[in-house]
């Protein structure tokens, strides 16, 4: 049996269901959406966790449902009872979407402040998965505290899988923001940034600028989503385009990147070619993003 912990913030979701300015509430955030997707794919014979921290209101046990529903693991998740969730508001405009958030109070926030209850959580894991937004909303020291952990973790054989998910109002500073993902990247083995938010902030001219200095840093494998346009993956030093997959009808881009990432991360850890898994995550995000909201039914 394989483990896989994802790591990070889930919050409750506000997705417009119609034109008539209709919201239905929900629950997603981008490495949950992942955890989600991910369990989904794989079979019983891999265990799919998710670690966060919750509060201790009626919002939180809701949300801590949901995981438990999912079948994401959920024994270590932290619960303050003096805290509670993050929202955000999803707004669509002809398929892409702007987000409005409140997470002043997110226990998510707190999630990295013990570390034995890292130790815990990471002990005989076999994966990890993090992203830019879990470092983003954390305070300088946890952040220190959890990369300690999956350094810990990769000296085990461990593989840690990161997202870099730009996201510069969280961070106080845009160079703050980008010493934080490299020094991140420098301890992943796997890489997986969108070169979109890459080229903004890190003046990457092109898919391969980007994957090649993850790549410096320290990454084995990385991958460079490129919405609709051709996919760019270095693996041990080797390069490779990969073509997308067509899609005719874009409803909501909600949550593209995070199920690419699953499908991806799915046929990895059943061995599969790096080219069977790029199109595997193409192929879900391609679904995806052809419904509304973050988290699509596989079936």
């Amino acid at each position: 049996m394989t483990r896989t912990v994802c790591i990070g913030e889930c919050m409750i979701e506000m997705a417009p269901t119609d034109i008539t300015g209709q919201f239905q509430m929900g629950f997603a955030g981008d490495t949950m959406n992942t955890a989600w997707y991910l369990r989904g794919l794989l079979g019983a014979e891999h265990q799919v966790d998710y670690f966060t921290a919750l509060g201790g209101d009626s919002a939180s046990r809701q949300m801590l449902a949901f995981l438990r529903q999912a079948g994401l693991g959920v024994d270590h998740i932290v619960q303050r009872n003096d805290r509670s969730v993050g929202l955000y508001l999803i707004q669509l405009d002809n398929g892409e979407r702007s987000f409005s958030y409140w997470r002043g109070q997110s226990a998510a926030r707190t999630l990295a402040q013990d570390n034995t209850v890292l130790e815990a959580v990471l002990k005989d894991a076999d994966y990890a998965y993090f992203s830019g937004i879990t470092l983003a909303i954390l305070p300088p020291q946890d952040r220190a505290h959890l990369r300690d952990a999956l350094v810990a973790l990769r000296a085990r054989g461990g593989q840690i899988v990161f997202d870099p998910n730009l996201r510069p109002a969280l961070w106080s500073d845009p160079q703050e923001m980008r010493d934080e993902i490299m020094a991140s990247a420098a301890i992943s083995t796997m890489v997986m940034p969108s070169h979109e938010d890459e080229a903004t902030w890190f003046n990457d001219r092109a898919p391969e600028a980007t994957a090649w200095r993850y790549a410096a840093a320290g990454a084995q494998t990385v991958v460079v989503k490129n919405g609709a346009g051709a996919m760019f993956t270095c693996d041990g030093g080797h390069g490779a385009w990969h073509d997308p997959v067509a899609v005719k009808d874009v409803v909501d881009t909600t949550a593209a990147g995070d199920s690419f990432n699953a499908g991806f991360l799915a046929a990895a850890i059943r061995s599969a070619p790096l080219s069977e898994a790029v199109r595997s995550g193409a192929q879900l995000a391609s679904k995806v993003i052809q419904s509304r909201g973050a988290l699509v039914a596989l079936s």
